[in-house]
């Protein structure tokens, strides 16, 4: 955003400490072990970072959830009404390998200790993605996290039908071992306060229909977005040490769609996962998931080293 004037100035910047300040006095509802639960792969996310980071995120998310609580009740009163009030939907963008997933999972633990809001959900858009069979019949398996290798109109529904207030909304699952759809597993969200859908395009806009006319985008349903950002070179050297990670793990699992990988050797497992990300990861990056960043309500911005060095948050 540097390079866009204009539109950093529709956001307030706190750098680390003083962002750290607003929730210095705050109990941090979970432990060491808790942490390593939610960590992704190889991400160093400390207990430092809980305190001094997503801490202070909570508190405002906090204060969003009870400002929409009660613009919710004046308007039942204006109108005359009596409708219960929806679930507080939260969406978390950024990168493959940026640490959304652990911003994500941070989230929901730091929130449901919040009294206000017990009941959080987390459901990943990895659900939406077309099953392999579908992928390759159109041509788009080397293309998988784009826009278009999602069932969007799915995820779509799913969010109007959570949006809406239905009872249960179900959602696909998705295995990152087998890298498909697990066939007839579903996630069941069950009127949370808060849902909180974590993807690469979730802050996506609405596409243009053949008529020329616009239709709903999942992000028209957020009450708050979180961007993830950081140096794409330092995204790709993440995702390069995630990919070598993997290759001594998950890789060698028999079940595992990579299972092809495991016996590389170092210098050609780099070379792989430079292909990979030079091929598809950057280039959905920089197509598809960057320019979306100036559309979030709070944006993280990590250093070399993991660690969130400033925040910006959208004026209101």
């Amino acid at each position: 955003m540097s390079d866009d004037p204009e539109l950093v100035s529709a956001y307030v910047e706190r750098r680390r400490a003083d962002w750290a300040e607003l929730a210095e006095h705050m109990p941090i509802p979970l432990d060491e072990t808790m942490l390593e639960k939610v960590r992704g792969l190889g991400d160093p996310t400390s207990m430092l970072d809980v305190r001094e980071v997503y801490l202070p995120l909570t508190r405002l998310l906090s204060r969003y959830f009870l400002h929409t609580s009660e613009l919710h009740d004046s308007t039942n009163e204006f109108l005359q009404l009596s409708v219960e009030r929806t679930p507080f939907v939260i969406g978390i963008a950024g990168s493959v390998a940026v640490g959304k997933s652990t911003t994500a999972r941070l989230l929901r633990e730091l929130l449901a200790a919040w009294p206000e809001h017990p009941r959080v959900s987390l459901v990943t858009t990895d659900g939406f993605l077309l099953p392999n069979a579908e992928l390759e019949r159109r041509g788009l398996l080397q293309r998988k996290g784009f826009p278009e290798s999602y069932d969007r109109r799915a995820l779509l529904r799913f969010v109007i039908d959570v949006k809406s207030g239905q009872e249960e909304v179900f959602a696909p699952v998705y295995s990152h071992l087998v890298y498909d759809i697990v066939p007839d597993a579903k996630v069941r969200v069950r009127r949370p306060d808060i849902l909180i859908l974590e993807g690469l395009n979730v802050l996506q806009p609405a596409r243009p229909r053949l008529d020329g006319t616009t239709g709903l985008a999942v992000s028209d349903f957020f009450d708050f977005s979180v961007y993830v950002d950081a140096d794409a070179a330092d995204v790709r050297d993440w995702y390069v040490s995630r990919f070598l990670s993997l290759r001594d793990t998950a890789f060698r699992d028999p079940r595992s769609y990579f299972t092809r990988y495991a016996n590389l050797t170092t210098g050609e497992a780099i070379r792989q996962a430079c292909y990979l990300w030079d091929t598809i990861n950057g280039p959905n990056l920089d197509a598809n998931i960057l320019p979306t960043r100036g559309r979030a309500t709070a944006i993280l911005r990590k250093d070399r080293d993991h660690s969130v060095q400033w925040v910006r948050i959208r004026k209101v």
